[in-house]
């Protein structure tokens, strides 16, 4: 998911260079909601993974 995140973070990056601001914005949307899920979903791992060994 991180992978994804960073692939619509280049595309953003590319298309606001480019002058294509709507496909920047939308990438840039895009990649905000997916580096927010892998966060959450990260730290619930992480917490899992804490209390399965405690």
């Amino acid at each position: 998911m991180l992978y994804y995140a960073l692939v619509f973070l280049v595309v953003a990056l590319i298309a606001g260079v480019l002058g294509f601001g709507g496909i920047a914005g939308a990438s840039a949307g895009i990649a905000k909601i997916l580096f927010t899920i892998f966060i959450i979903l990260f730290l619930i791992s992480l917490a899992m993974r804490l209390f399965r060994k405690a």
